[in-house]
């Protein structure tokens, strides 16, 4: 079997956490801000877990995270 190549796109944007989770931050914070609430900007500051349903296409594209 051939060694495998992480994506490094990928590699930057998400972190493995000590229980094997995935760690990424939250999307909509860059721009077109004047908009949104006070609220909505600071829970977009806090990270989440990647969706129960993406995490296999996660562990094959980050294959030694």
């Amino acid at each position: 079997m051939p060694k495998l190549k992480t994506k490094k796109a990928a590699a930057k944007r998400f972190k493995k956490t000590g229980t094997g989770q995935l760690k990424r931050m939250k999307a909509y914070k860059s721009h077109i801000l004047t908009k949104k609430s006070a609220k909505r900007k600071r829970n977009l500051r806090k990270a989440t877990m990647t969706d129960a349903t993406n995490v296999k296409t996660m562990k094959k594209i980050l294959p030694y995270l």
